[in-house]
Formats: C-alpha cells, sequence, structure tokens
C-alpha cells in the first residue's frame, strides 16, 4: 500500500464520518420542526372546536379539544376559555432518542370576530 492510498482513506472515512453527522443533525432538526408544527395544528384545531361549543360552558368545550389532539396524537396541556374565546396549549413528546428533550409546544386562541368595527 502506497502513502497516498492511505491518505486517500483517511480523506474518505473524515467525508463520511461528516456527512454522517450532518444527516444525522439534519433529521433531528427535521424531526422536531414536525413535532411543532404537529402540537400548532392541533392547538388551531382543538381551539376551533372548543370555541364552537364554548355556548355549552367550560367542561364540554376542553372535551371536545380533548378529542381533536387526542386524534392527533398530542396531549392537551390546557384549555380555558375567555368570555367566548377558546385558549388552548398542546405538547407533542418527540419520538426516538429525541423524547429525553422537553416535548414541542403551540398554543392557539379562536372565538367570534368582533363585528363592532
Amino acid at each position: 500500500m502506497r502513502r497516498d492510498d492511505g491518505m486517500a482513506t483517511v480523506w474518505a472515512a473524515s467525508v463520511i464520518a461528516v456527512l454522517t453527522v450532518v444527516v444525522a443533525a439534519l433529521y433531528g432538526i427535521g424531526v422536531v420542526v414536525l413535532a411543532r408544527q404537529r402540537a400548532v395544528a392541533a392547538a388551531d384545531l382543538a381551539a376551533l372546536a372548543a370555541a364552537g361549543a364554548a355556548v355549552e360552558g367550560v367542561e364540554a368545550a376542553c372535551a371536545k379539544a380533548g378529542a381533536v389532539v387526542a386524534e392527533m396524537r398530542v396531549e392537551l396541556a390546557g384549555c380555558r376559555l375567555d368570555r367566548w374565546d377558546a385558549l388552548i396549549e398542546t405538547r407533542a413528546a418527540l419520538p426516538g432518542p429525541l423524547a429525553r428533550l422537553p416535548p414541542a409546544s403551540g398554543r392557539a386562541r379562536a372565538g367570534p370576530v368582533d363585528s363592532s368595527s
């Protein structure tokens, strides 16, 4: 084996190692972004469902919100009504080895439009 062959092997191994680290980092970032989007989307839909049931009271509105987030495999972290507005907070756990990190969260508010303006 010539000396140049050894250097080429070291260089190739280094490039493969760097590419592996970059791909793993991009995968991790993608997983976190998708979890965040899932949490936000679940919060949006749950807020709409809760606002639609606000006339039935807080318990009924939050039950509707809970059903929506359960279907989306997200946790309902908070639900309350501020007059006719529904305020929702959700959490989406990260999968796999990233599960040790804090969950992604989403918040949303939905209610009737003020028609006085």
